[in-house]
């Protein structure tokens, strides 16, 4: 039985794997004891092709969960297809919110429009909370790069109150993602050629200019910053959500 202790756990498995590739932080992840059952949940965004190769070499069954938020480019999709058919992934799990709150909550697609959390939280973190019921890890793209709240990632961090998150990629820079992009021949989200350098749904995402942040086309003009699948209800502790 899994140590109940998050904190415990997550910090004999930072000091375990302190000195450890990337690689090798995510082959051990899928494997140790201490992590449990494992999933990774991946956007197919702009980055996300080296986390899922890695995991292809790895563990080309391990369950992938990606949410489809039903506001997302056509290009996405059709890169989520590309990309999970070349790689071999044999557990993409498609993720929705259901039907009926989604009709009750955003009847004509507008609630991003005035209030950016809440159509996150009913598209995206709702949704997800839903899909990890019975994992006791997940994996994560997320860098220290990235800025904002992820300037202080380490591999392992605890997620209140049933969860760890591993982040394989938080110590890689910027190069180091194209490097392996390239010496790995990854296919590239089409939108990146298009000024994308971090790409969500539709309406919340536009093209990076020169000199800007990576992620400062997501939720332009807004304080937001992420997301919102590492909060709930407003609230970083995240627990099981109704039925």
């Amino acid at each position: 039985m899994l140590d109940q202790s998050l904190d415990t756990r997550a910090g004999r498995l930072n000091e375990r794997y302190r000195h450890h590739a990337a690689t090798e932080v995510l082959r051990r992840a899928v494997s140790d004891p201490d992590l449990g059952k494992v999933a990774l949940v991946s956007s197919f965004g702009a980055e996300s092709v080296v986390l899922l190769h890695m995991v292809s070499v790895v563990s080309p069954g391990l369950p992938v969960l990606f949410i489809d938020t039903q506001m997302l480019f056509p290009e996405t999709l059709e890169y989520q297809r590309e990309v999970a058919d070349r790689l071999g992934l044999t557990d993409v799990q498609v993720i929705r919110a259901s039907e009926s709150e989604v009709s009750r909550l955003d009847p004509d697609g507008s609630l991003h429009q005035f209030n950016q959390d809440a159509c996150c939280d009913l598209r995206k973190t709702v949704p997800l909370e839903r899909a990890l019921d019975g994992f006791d890890a997940w994996i994560t793209g997320r860098k220290r790069f990235q800025g904002g709240q992820r300037t202080e990632l380490e591999f392992f961090e605890p997620e209140p109150p049933l969860r760890l998150r591993v982040n394989p990629l938080a110590h890689w820079r910027p190069e180091d993602v194209q490097t392996y992009m390239i010496e790995n021949n990854l296919p590239r989200h089409p939108l990146v050629a298009k000024g994308y350098a971090s790409i969500g749904c539709a309406p919340c995402t536009s093209p990076v200019k020169p000199g800007e942040d990576s992620r400062a086309g997501r939720w332009r003009g807004s304080q937001k910053t992420e997301c919102g699948i590492h909060f709930i209800g407003g609230r970083m502790v995240r627990g099981k959500v109704p039925a």
